[in-house]
């Protein structure tokens, strides 16, 4: 897959047949399966939910495995799933009815079929993806590259060249939108989409192999809200199967974790530079929602965090502006991937996301920070006297496109390795100092791989 990017890349040819899309699915697929054989040979007691639910404690026949690998619908643009998923929708089992189940919102079938009927559901995909698509080669025909590139765009106001960036980001997303509905609804014709039945609705679910989410994306109003309804799938494969597995057992995910999986994410896309400014400031802009949501949006809210004041609708309406913009900003050169292409159209819109981010930061690393804190203690005191629970797994943040969700956080974490790591040396007795300054830049500078 590597070398087909570098192929693709040094090519640069458009009219070209381009399989790096199905080798990407495939690498997800098959590195899950890897896992999945790998936790089947651990001790049952010792593994997460999760991996209990797909441990394969022995290896399907080659038929099976070719047919999971090779599943059609899902074979050049995904989605990708596990192979237990696979299983149980050739076994049938997926489509069992639980256990005191009402007869009368079992899911219709065919004579003795279990599987249900999926054609309306797949209709309707199909349906709103090649609209998605109509949608695509009308818009891109008006917001494309050569239009930003181009000398007429900087004919008009600052204002407006930011919304034409935005609509370039949506008019590429159209496409993914397109593509994506269509393979859903394909696998959802087969069946494997069916996730089951809703227990407060009592509706038939199809959403098992759902990637995308236009509406939660263009309604985004913060980063996290943005990056998790794009492209889920991957965003669970680099979850379940880097973040998490580079995590000794018992112990919370830390900078390594974040490391490896950016890593990895940023490989697996590609090697063009627009991905890689995409996904350095993708990490900060993080960081700054993080804080933002953190420290100022609790004042918008009732101090118990429960409603929100008349005022929060104001609150609502800038940060949805701003996440948009931001994000337009952002992706761009995931678009336009050169890095004189890139540099060129930030440069053109003043780099107003990269300063916004420069002073955010600055804001929230200045005395302006503790100050906030402490008006919101005094705020919110009497609901803060309350017992705190602890964090759930679910609620804990994990990284999303394999982004540091804090980039700070993990600096921190690069030091704290390098004492404990002094430490644990020491209590061998090895002879071992602390670093001084030097030192310490010398050693987070080899953690990261790059000069500070």
């Amino acid at each position: 897959m590597s070398v087909n990017h570098m192929y693709r890349q040094f090519a640069d040819a458009p009219d070209k047949v381009d399989i790096t899309g199905a080798q990407m699915v495939l690498v997800m697929k098959l590195t899950g399966f890897c896992w999945n054989v790998y936790d089947g040979r651990l001790k049952y007691e010792d593994l997460a939910d999760f991996q209990k639910a797909r441990a394969l404690s022995q290896l399907p026949s080659l038929l099976d495995f070719a047919g999971y690998v090779l599943f059609f619908p899902s074979l050049f643009a995904g989605p990708s799933f596990d192979f237990v998923e696979y299983r149980r929708w050739i076994e049938t089992t997926m489509f069992e009815i639980p256990p005191g189940t009402d007869p009368k919102i079992a899911p219709r079938t065919r004579k003795q079929r279990k599987i249900p009927r999926s054609g309306t559901p797949a209709t309707f995909k199909a349906i709103t993806g090649l609209i998605w698509i109509f949608l695509f080669l009308k818009f891109s025909a008006w917001y494309n590259p050569a239009f930003v590139l181009g000398d007429s765009y900087m004919q008009y106001s600052f204002a407006r060249r930011i919304w034409i960036l935005e609509m370039l980001g949506v008019s590429t997303r159209m496409k993914y939108y397109g593509v994506w509905y269509l393979t859903e609804g394909a696998c959802i014709l087969s069946g494997l989409g069916y996730r089951g039945i809703d227990a407060k609705t009592g509706s038939v679910q199809w959403n098992r192999l759902e990637n995308v989410n236009p509406w939660g994306i263009e309604t985004a109003q913060n980063t996290r809200a943005y990056l998790e309804n794009w492209n889920k799938n991957t965003n669970n494969w680099l979850r379940n199967y880097m973040y998490l597995r580079v995590t000794p057992r018992g112990k919370k995910p830390g900078f390594r974790a974040s490391l490896a999986t950016f890593i990895t994410s940023a490989f697996w896309h590609g090697f063009y530079p627009g991905y890689y400014l995409s996904f350095l400031l993708a990490a900060f802009l993080q960081t700054v929602a993080k804080n933002f949501r953190r420290h100022v949006r609790p004042f918008f809210l009732t101090p118990d965090g429960q409603k929100p004041t008349r005022f929060k609708i104001y609150y609502d309406i800038l940060s949805y502006v701003a996440t948009q913009a931001a994000f337009c900003f952002t992706t761009a050169p995931f678009v336009l991937l050169t890095l004189p292409s890139s540099l060129l159209v930030w440069s053109r819109v003043y780099f107003y996301a990269v300063l916004g981010t420069a002073a955010s930061m600055a804001f929230f690393a200045s005395p302006a920070k503790p100050w906030l804190i402490k008006r919101l203690n005094a705020r919110n005191r009497r609901k803060l006297q309350q017992q705190q629970t602890p964090l759930k797994e679910s609620q804990i943040e994990h990284p999303l496109m394999g982004l540091p969700s804090d980039p700070g956080q993990e600096f921190d974490d690069v030091i704290k390795e390098i004492k404990e790591e002094v430490e644990v040396r020491r209590k061998r007795g090895v002879n071992v100092n602390m670093p001084t300054g030097q030192d310490m830049k010398s050693a987070i500078e080899d953690k990261l791989g790059r000069k500070i």
